[in-house]
């Protein structure tokens, strides 16, 4: 862990990693959208997360995003993370939130072969955001949902929120679209301000 002192803020290093579209399911809804068991496919950073074998489609009237993953294990409520240039497509203006936090967001219909789901509350763009263990808090001088300013060697700065969680790896999460606005890629390195 590389720290430097800013004035009383602190600079730490961390790796970026890029998210794109995808949704989290409930049991419930995941049982009316595929008859097989949820599989995976590969591990995710986020400890016990893991990307699946199964994709559905998005629709929204007669604009559809297909082959949307779904992150397992099985969530207590359902979300879709969109990127910005999906909602545009889909003519959606979801709030750009942290996980968990639906109310008032967008309703999308889900699809797959066996059936479809239109859901209230459930669509969101995620916000920038960077995971933390409960028991780095102190470590890093972090709580959760605390502003952190990230540093790009360009010197661009733009904003991001510490998610904090008993399952968390330290990493920086970004949305495909703002990798590619900012010029960032997984694995890369880049300052944090906290």
């Amino acid at each position: 862990m590389n720290k430097i002192r800013k004035g009383e803020r602190m600079i730490y290093r961390v790796k970026v990693a890029i998210s794109n579209r995808h949704v989290h399911l409930t049991k419930d809804i995941y049982d009316k959208l595929f008859d097989e068991p949820m599989s995976k496919r590969n591990d995710l950073n986020q400890i016990g997360q893991y990307a699946t074998n199964q994709t559905v489609d998005l629709i929204v009237g007669d604009k559809v995003i297909e082959h949307v993953r779904v992150v397992g294990p099985y969530r207590e409520y359902t979300q879709v993370e969109i990127l910005p240039s999906d909602a545009e497509l889909l003519g959606l203006n979801p709030p750009t939130r942290r996980s968990g936090e639906l109310n008032d967001s967008e309703t999308i219909t889900i699809k797959t072969d066996k059936g479809s789901v239109t859901l209230n509350n459930v669509c969101i763009i995620a916000e920038n955001h960077v995971h933390f263990n409960t028991n780095e808090m102190e470590k890093y001088h972090v709580q959760d949902k605390q502003l952190i300013r990230v540093h790009l060697e360009n010197g661009t700065i733009f904003d991001a929120r510490a998610k904090v969680s008993d399952d968390g790896y330290y990493e920086l999460q970004v949305d495909r679209d703002v990798a590619i606005k900012y010029g960032l890629s997984t694995g890369q390195e880049v300052d944090i301000e906290i």
